[in-house]
């Protein structure tokens, strides 16, 4: 097999946490440039430096490798928006932080909202519950602010903050995929704004 131009020298011994990471690197490299069903395990072996059955140790499967990959992001992503919330207490700057987290994703090493956001394997019922449990865990943390600000039913607080989650992420995904030359902070600012204007409107419960 002709070695690829990003293939990693073999033989190198490494602790199985790390030799972890360095699969899901070349998985990752892997996935995003072809998708799922393009993907070869040879070729994510060959990009990460090592054979096929030490590859197989650490995962029996493709599907099984992108599903740790999928794990790892989506996690991400729902701490970036855990943590966007809990930067601060004044809402305008809270709709701001979350919409942030969106765009500091996207704009992420490695491309890796493409398998978040963009899997060409959602019709697989475990890529699917995991990319669902994105939007899920997301928008009930955005939802649960607005209850508690607004006093807005869990109903009202929950379809209030689906959109803001899709909003974020479709803007967010745009914005990356554009050839337009807005800064990301403008374009986090600008957005930002347009959520504020509708979200601000509720009246405070205090």
């Amino acid at each position: 097999m002709t070695a690829t131009p990003d293939a990693k020298p073999r033989g190198t011994r490494l602790p199985r946490m790390a030799r972890r990471r360095q699969l899901l690197s070349a998985a990752q490299e892997v996935f995003v440039e072809n998708g799922y069903h393009a993907a070869a395990m040879d070729e994510i072996a060959e990009r990460a430096g090592v054979s096929k059955p030490v590859l197989y140790q650490h995962f029996p499967g493709k599907q099984e490798l992108y599903l740790a990959l999928l794990d790892l992001h989506v996690d991400d992503m729902i701490a970036r928006c855990r943590d966007a919330l809990a930067s601060t207490t004044d809402n305008k700057q809270r709709v701001q932080a979350a919409i942030g987290a969106f765009f500091d994703f996207v704009s992420g090493q490695g491309e890796a909202f493409r398998l978040v956001f963009e899997s060409d394997l959602r019709n697989v019922a475990q890529v699917r519950q995991r990319i669902e449990r994105n939007l899920r865990e997301s928008a009930e943390m955005i939802s649960q602010v607005i209850q508690e600000d607004t006093g807005c039913s869990s109903d009202e607080a929950r379809l209030l903050g689906v959109g803001l989650v899709g909003m974020a992420e479709v803007s967010a995904r745009y914005w990356i995929s554009s050839t337009g030359s807005i800064p990301k902070d403008a374009a986090t600012q600008l957005m930002a704004r347009l959520a504020w204007r509708g979200i601000s409107g509720f009246p405070r419960t205090s």
